[in-house]
């Protein structure tokens, strides 16, 4: 048996998963000569999808399954040597482009509640094994098509804002960011709630539509991640440590697979400890913060993975964190230098794309013993999806479907949608000369200015609202003339 078309080494070794299973399965092979051809020729071929493919074509031409029963099927299954068939990563996307040819799809088992998302009208064959698939084609044995899995969420594991004392200045700007999907980086001491801050996020954010649930699940898809085939409405909510590389974070390697801003998609990115990470690799979220995706190149192949995302940041002021502490006096220098020096690993272009960045004071013992606060999760998350409501019909009325947050809308049309009044574009003249605002700063506030209009329920842009907006970026201003 050989295969040609330019297979991988888990193509080629697919002919001894497959003799395998078929005689496990009962079938033997002809004593001849078998070519397996890959069409087309010249593109490589690589992974276990290939398997369950040349079994059934081998099936169909020794005659245990019907030459007609294929015709109009995708398939794809990783084989075991007992017959078995295992589940493959890219289903859900592998049924999207079948049924936008009118095919069905032939899938393992595992699969199969990820693909029933496709289309509730395809035909999907989810077998657990190959006899399962030829007992299903003779008519003796008809398997029932799978139905679309739910991933259900543990009751026990619901974070709250409630649970956060203090910090109302810091809750306000999380519901800022995510009223508006715009991107945060919170700066304070070791303990002072950032990481609780900012794992609370997802609890305020919307759940994610039907068309972006599709986007989401792809992507997550083919990344191998969706675990027994259920989907789930929630955003993403991804936490990679500071020791991730270039590629873990954008996306990459031998097959370029999806990064970490990809997994993203239309959720939140969180990174703690930012300066810890590497500068490289910080710099590489430029691009994806601008244009909301990321091409990945490589020598025989370049793919182009969707990453909108929200990025959410903490950090120290300084090495030790103790930088604001009142009283005290660094070994290393003077506070402001030593948390300049500190802050300043991260590269201007980087910070100029922050929307929010504000200040996490550390918490006081009589905020800790005050009862919880009245207002939770659940308020704020009635707010911030009144919020996006306005924000969506605006941006379908322009004719931009696709935007729904102010964030993504494009710069030039927030001077139309955010034009401030005449007393808020004084103060905006008068901040932009004064903090040396750059063209894509200016856009920025009046993103951040806009949302806060919509959580408001006002029409216009108002100075307050200016104010507020360019309040969120004094501290980045304060960093740079420190350095």
């Amino acid at each position: 048996m050989n295969i040609v078309g330019l297979p991988d080494k888990a193509v080629s070794e697919a002919k001894e998963r497959v003799r395998a299973a078929l005689v496990a399965s009962g079938l033997a092979l002809p004593a001849r000569r078998i070519t397996i051809n890959l069409a087309p020729a010249d593109l490589p071929k690589e992974g276990s999808h290939y398997d369950l493919p040349i079994a059934l074509g081998l099936m169909a031409a020794i005659g245990a399954v019907p030459h007609d029963a294929l015709s109009g099927f995708t398939v794809l299954g990783e084989l075991g040597l007992d017959g078995s068939i295992a589940a493959v990563a890219g289903a859900l996307p592998a049924a999207i482009g079948a049924n936008s040819r009118s095919e069905g799809l032939i899938c393992p088992a595992a699969c199969g509640p990820e693909a029933a998302w496709a289309s509730p009208e395809m035909e999907i064959v989810a077998p657990s094994s190959l006899i399962q698939l030829a007992n299903h084609f003779k008519g003796t044995q008809v398997l029932s098509r799978p139905r679309p899995g739910i991933r259900a969420e543990a009751a026990s594991a619901t974070l709250d804002l409630a649970d956060i004392k203090g910090q109302e200045s810091a809750k306000r700007a999380l519901e800022v960011a995510a009223a508006g999907g715009h991107n945060l980086l919170m700066i304070g001491p070791p303990g002072s709630g950032k990481s609780m801050l900012a794992a609370r996020l997802p609890t305020i954010l919307p759940t994610l539509s039907p068309a972006e649930l599709l986007e989401v699940s792809m992507i997550a898809s083919v990344a191998g991640v969706i675990e027994s085939g259920a989907l789930t409405n929630k955003r993403p909510f991804r936490t990679p440590h500071h020791s991730a590389s270039m590629p873990a974070l954008v996306g990459g390697g031998l097959r370029a697979r999806p990064g970490e801003v990809s997994l993203a998609h239309h959720g939140v990115l969180f990174l703690d400890e930012l300066p810890e990470f590497q500068p490289q690799a910080l710099d590489a979220l430029r691009q994806p913060l601008e244009t909301g995706e990321v091409a990945i190149a490589r020598a025989n192949h370049r793919v182009t993975y969707p990453a909108r995302f929200m990025l959410v940041a903490a950090m120290n002021p300084c090495r030790c964190g103790r930088a604001s502490d009142p009283g005290f006096a660094c070994r290393r220098g003077p506070n402001v230098r030593c948390a300049a020096e500190y802050q300043t690993r991260l590269s201007g272009p980087l910070l100029d794309r922050i929307d929010l960045n504000i200040e996490v004071p550390a918490v006081t013992a009589s905020d800790l013993i005050l009862p919880p606060p009245a207002e939770g999760s659940k308020e704020v998350a009635l707010r911030v999806a009144r919020a996006r409501a306005i924000q969506g019909e605006r941006y379908e009325a322009l004719r931009l479907p696709g935007i729904t947050t102010n964030a993504a809308a494009p710069a030039s049309l927030m001077e139309e949608v955010a034009r401030p009044d005449s007393t808020g574009l004084a103060l905006l003249r008068d901040a932009a000369d004064a903090m040396r605002l750059s063209a894509r700063g200016y856009h920025r506030v009046l993103r951040v200015a806009r949302t806060l209009a919509d959580l408001d329920g006002a029409e216009k842009v108002g100075r307050v609202h200016l104010a507020e907006a360019l309040s969120y970026r004094a501290l980045t201003d304060e960093v740079r003339r420190a350095a």
